[in-house]
């Protein structure tokens, strides 16, 4: 053992500290690049839908324009993910910065048709999993063991403070610039995020572009790994590394017939995203990962949707509140819990994510609603961290970053079905009553998942 797998290996007992993570040159500029989207991104559907209403007139329009963004991610997580290895993750992240700030400039000046507008969001929000794929499992090469986890924190923290503060800051760029200001603002972001990205990102190869699907030997290893000594690895009998020894199958095992996930990418994106998906589902410990980060954050999502209908003009002071439960959630456990801790509270805690919206059946007014669904956002954020380790250790690194983008897109979608049922629920019933369903449905889903929840279903190192 080399003294940086030491010093790792410490840090991975004690815990890492958020000072450590953005000690991270590397993690600094991911961040930056990070943060500047999900304010571009805020302020863009604000002011699309803003340009929508204008031309149209139609409020349900223009609201179901600001709900766009769902949609891609149920088309471009079934048959795209696999680019997120096979193209280098610096240029995907600065090709997504150039997509997005041509489409907005797009749409700003050009004055197409309201349809025209629609179908190109659509298009080109194809690739967006993709990019946040490649974002995302480039972390755990720049932020080895415990330090990924707080890095996931950080972003996750970031997205909640774009939803408190990115609604405010957009609707005033939206009342100095009017909806084409707004949309060169954002795409003035995007090229910032692009320069940002260009020229203070490593290069790192792509995952899935040598032999075995790994970075080749002319590449080098990624951050805080030895030469010849790859995550998770141990050599086999034929002086090969695989990615999981103990001779269990798995989707990135080699096995006769060369159909495992770990092996060279083959044929086209959409073929290649499709055979991965469908191997990474049909392991038992992987697909209860996934359905762990699916369906108790769906299940919330559908909550939530109805706290405007319950609360009416009043919704956004809770919806503001669920933001910030995720945010404190995040820090909270991942700044006062260990490693090993976070992992035994990843069940407790996703059952207990559920129990507050029980709490719906009396009926509470706007400051219970939104105490509730902020303890209820906070559970969520907190077990969610106990699950990133055992998910970088389930999948194989050379399809790292389709299966973080098939765990967003999964999520993302999720969300969007979850608000349709819930709020089917809501139509039979009442607001208040859906949401008390939607609770019982978030613990039932979290103790069906408990397998997949315990620090006992984990890989042995």
């Amino acid at each position: 053992m080399t003294v940086e797998e030491r010093d790792t290996q410490a840090v991975d007992e004690r815990g890492a500290t958020y000072t450590e993570v953005f000690a991270s040159r590397e993690f600094r500029i991911l961040f930056g690049g990070f943060t500047l989207l999900v304010a571009g991104d805020q302020i863009k559907m604000l002011a699309l839908s803003a340009l929508v209403y204008a031309r149209t007139g139609s409020p349900g329009l223009s609201a179901a324009t600001y709900m766009l963004g769902f949609l891609p991610y149920i088309v471009g997580g079934t048959f795209l993910l696999s680019l997120a290895d096979r193209i280098r993750p610096r240029a995907l992240m600065v090709a997504g910065e150039w997509v997005r700030a041509v489409t907005c400039l797009l749409l700003a000046f050009t004055g197409m048709p309201v349809w025209a507008m629609l179908a190109l969001v659509l298009v080109t929000g194809l690739f967006s999993p993709v990019f946040g794929a490649a974002r995302t499992a480039l972390l755990p090469d720049l932020l080895p063991g415990d330090a990924f986890v707080l890095g996931r924190s950080v972003l996750n923290v970031t997205a909640a403070g774009a939803q408190i503060g990115g609604l405010a800051a957009g609707g005033a760029v939206l009342a100095v610039t009017g909806p084409a200001g707004a949309l060169a603002v954002t795409a003035a972001l995007s090229v910032v995020a692009a320069v940002v990205l260009r020229y203070g990102m490593p290069d790192f190869p792509a995952r899935n572009a040598g032999p075995a699907g790994r970075r080749t030997r002319e590449d080098g290893p990624p951050a805080g790994e030895t030469e010849g000594d790859p995550p998770g690895g141990e050599p086999g009998d034929d002086g090969r590394v695989e990615a999981y020894p103990e001779g269990r199958r798995h989707a990135g095992t080699p096995t006769e017939g060369d159909e495992q996930a770990g092996m060279p990418a083959r044929g086209g994106a959409v073929r290649e995203t499709l055979r991965v998906n469908r191997l990474l589902l049909a392991d038992a410990r992987v697909r209860g990962l996934l359905l762990a980060q699916w369906l108790p954050v769906s299940i919330v999502a559908g909550a939530e949707a109805m706290l405007i209908p319950y609360l009416g003009n009043e919704a956004g002071f809770a919806l503001a509140a669920a933001s910030v439960g995720m945010a404190l959630g995040s820090l909270a456990v991942g700044r006062l819990v260990s490693p090993a801790g976070r992992e035994r509270l990843a069940f407790p805690l996703a059952v207990v994510t559920g129990l507050p919206l029980l709490v719906f059946a009396l009926r509470p007014g706007l400051v219970g609603a939104a105490l509730l669904v902020l303890l209820t956002t906070a559970a969520l954020s907190a077990f969610e961290l106990g699950l990133q380790r055992w998910f970088v250790e389930a999948v194989p690194e050379a399809i790292r970053g389709q299966s973080f983008g098939l765990a967003s897109a999964g999520m993302m979608t999720g969300q969007a079905l979850g608000a349709a049922l819930v709020g089917v629920a809501a139509e039979l019933t009442s607001p208040p009553t859906a949401v008390v369903i939607a609770g019982a449905a978030a613990c039932a889903c979290s103790l069906a998942l408990h397998r997949s929840l315990r620090a006992v279903g984990r890989r042995p190192a």
